[in-house]
């Protein structure tokens, strides 16, 4: 604690919620939706001692991923968590999750930006980094797979050509379940063919498949050169994805299977997954991201960074876990801020021959430019 600072420094004075549409460089799709802006809600701790700390809500491409909105989490936030927590420390912040969890079920993506904006809010108070209050540094930087879309193969080819050249980025993770699943499959195969061994490629299918269209054809990616399949069941059937680990000669990684403590216990017994994507927004922010990585630890799975296409904040906020958890050693896809069009940040995160590197500074390291919120402001919750 700093010498000048008081005990009620530290108490929450309000909390602000704001939503930002940030225009995106080209579409990306999904298997469910397209995407050209990403709704983020920005949340702001305001302490009595002066502090702002600052989280945010964000999901990949609206409510159809994780069940959350931008919009459902303001209402959430300013209705039930912000009256909850006023007056309260922003130290305190195990005791004011359960408290929430009491108040409001689920709802992780909302309690999320609650939990980093106080994380940041308190090491601010302490002129620490964030990293600090989670244990530490094990690293400085994270690998970064660049993301792209489900497109046709000349688009995706040629992104990857690109980045190729440029020497920014070795491996690409490309999504899957838009298409017929066999075209689909063929789709990526010719990805594969014409990149060669010039890159790792992985692919996602965002749940979508059933257990017997895996199995007939998601060997034929593994023939076709793919490193790593994600989730390509429904999130709930562990089982069957425990099915196709034992199956196939590659990966699969588990991402719409976990988000709580407990979906870890079940993915370990069940040797359902050899890698799992650890996603800080979908699990209820920081603390819990740290607990679930450390299961996987234990159990001897590596844990990649992932991402909801957060803004400079919530990437921050995922680098800071990554570089303090020593249980993500499976490199990141924290790719979202070079994807936006507009920075919101007034200093950018900094990205090095495809690593992200972690930011100096107390707290998150970063700050959001007000002039970029301002311009980039809804005004209700609706878009225009």
């Amino acid at each position: 604690m700093t010498a000048s600072l008081r005990d009620d420094d530290l108490l929450i004075e309000r909390v602000e919620t704001v939503i930002i549409d940030v225009p995106l460089r080209r579409p990306h799709r999904f298997a469910r939706v397209t995407m050209n802006a990403q709704p983020v809600l920005l949340v702001y701790v305001h302490t009595r001692g002066g502090v702002t700390g600052v989280g945010e809500g964000v999901v990949p491409g609206g409510p159809w991923w994780g069940g959350e909105s931008v919009e459902s989490m303001k209402v959430t936030i300013d209705t039930y968590l912000a009256p909850l927590i006023a007056g309260r420390r922003v130290d305190a912040i195990e005791a004011l999750m359960c408290d929430m969890g009491d108040v409001v079920a689920v709802n992780l993506f909302a309690k999320t930006a609650v939990e980093v904006a106080l994380h940041d809010a308190w090491a601010r108070a302490l002129d620490v980094p964030l990293h600090t209050l989670l244990g530490g540094l094990t690293r400085t930087s994270i690998d970064v797979t660049w993301a792209l879309g489900a497109e046709p193969v000349e688009i995706v080819v040629e992104e990857i050509q690109r980045f190729l050249a440029a020497g920014s980025h070795r491996s690409f993770k490309l999504k899957m379940g838009a298409v017929d699943p066999a075209d689909d499959v063929d789709r990526i195969a010719a990805i594969a063919d014409k990149v060669g061994e010039a890159a790792s490629l992985r692919v996602d299918l965002n749940a979508r498949w059933d257990l017997l269209t895996s199995r007939r054809l998601l060997p034929r990616l593994a023939h076709a050169g793919i490193d790593l399949i994600e989730q390509p069941v429904p999130g709930e059937q562990i089982e069957a994805l425990a099915e196709l680990n034992a199956l196939l000669p590659i990966p699969i990684m588990a991402d719409e299977s976990l988000r709580t403590p407990h979906d870890a216990l079940r993915l370990v017994e069940l040797r359902a997954a050899d890698v799992w994507s650890m996603k800080v927004t979908k699990v209820g922010g920081l603390r819990r991201a740290r607990d679930i990585v450390a299961i996987g630890a234990a159990a001897g799975v590596p844990v990649h960074g992932g991402t909801s296409l957060e803004t400079g904040v919530g990437t921050a906020a995922s680098l800071h876990l990554a570089c303090a958890a020593p249980g993500v050693t499976w490199g990141s896809e924290l790719f979202g801020p070079l994807l936006f069009a507009e920075e919101v940040l007034t200093t950018p995160l900094e990205y090095v021959d495809g690593a992200l590197q972690l930011p100096d500074g107390p707290g998150l390291g970063v700050v959001p430019d007000p002039d970029a919120v301002r311009a980039l402001r809804r005004t209700g919750l609706t878009r225009d």
